[in-house]
């Protein structure tokens, strides 16, 4: 098979893992900062064996380790997101990243931002609007916004890991892993949380798999897995996530979260392909 061909089938492994975080974390009755930081825990001593296997040297300076704090922030958010709001809402919030970067680039970097990207964020505002009509309950309505950090955290790491090189992407990414782990420490003492059959099970799945094997394969893929691919395939995230969490907890998102996610997950990845397309032209 072709080096593209494999990647993109990394890629859509990878989206497949990350999608099952919400079915798993319902399913751990501890502290969000708990689960963040066992979680992470595990996959990064996940990552690091691979590292250590593969014989992936570990990279630390500024960016790296810039890097891998806004990573511990985007696993944070979105831990405690799942815990004080729906799993659709999480994941789809979450989603919001890539429009995230377009406002961060306009500001950053005094790029003009062009009219299709305009678009995108307006229909997106619009989408995230829905999401507060929705189950109105005040935990519900907090979560939603962890949530929307979670998605500005990840464009700041998306812009952040996109500047490294393939080892040094490693390197933040696990950075990352035990730095959650420490933000976590303080809950995981104060709480004393449980270690059930099930809660231990879910934990080392959620570590081993959902995040550390997860994010091998997007770091790999990321080499030869075009960008709008791996956008495009990273969707399958978001779309699979909540019917976990439908099968498997009978957990159902309101109608106005469903619509408002629809219509954020079709904006982005219009948006995307739109962009693709534009970059194939030019080129």
């Amino acid at each position: 098979m072709k080096k593209e061909s494999v990647a993109m089938i990394e890629m859509l492994a990878a989206a497949t893992l990350w999608s099952i975080a919400g079915i798993f974390m319902k399913l751990v009755p501890w502290n969000g900062f708990a689960v963040a930081g066992m979680r992470s825990l595990i996959a990064g001593l996940t990552f690091a064996v691979y590292m250590v296997c593969r014989r992936i040297g570990l990279v630390l300076n500024k960016k790296t380790f810039l890097s891998g704090l806004l990573t511990a922030c985007v696993y944070t958010c979105f831990t405690c997101a799942n815990k004080l709001t729906t799993a659709a809402n999480a994941i789809v919030l979450q989603f919001t990243a890539p429009v995230f970067i377009v406002v961060f680039t306009a500001l950053i970097y005094k790029t003009r931002i062009r009219r299709e990207d305009l678009t995108v964020v307006i229909f997106t505002m619009l989408g995230i609007a829905l999401f507060f009509f929705d189950q109105l309950k005040p935990g519900y309505i907090f979560g939603n916004f962890v949530a929307i950090a979670a998605g500005m955290f990840m464009a700041g790491m998306y812009m952040a890991v996109g500047d490294l090189e393939g080892e040094a992407r490693f390197s933040a990414i696990m950075i990352g892993q035990f730095l959650t782990f420490i933000f976590g420490l303080p809950a995981i003492l104060v709480t004393r949380p449980e270690f059930t059959a099930t809660a231990t099970l879910s934990i080392i799945i959620l570590g081993v798999f959902q995040l550390g094997i997860a994010y091998i394969l997007y770091v790999k893929s990321t080499k030869y897995c075009p960008p709008l691919a791996c956008c495009l395939l990273g969707a399958v995230e978001p779309l699979l996530n909540p019917v976990w969490v439908l099968i498997f907890d009978g957990e159902k998102p309101g109608i106005f979260a469903l619509i408002g996610g629809i219509t954020v997950i079709l904006s982005v990845t219009l948006w995307c392909v739109r962009g693709g397309q534009k970059t194939a032209a030019e080129t």
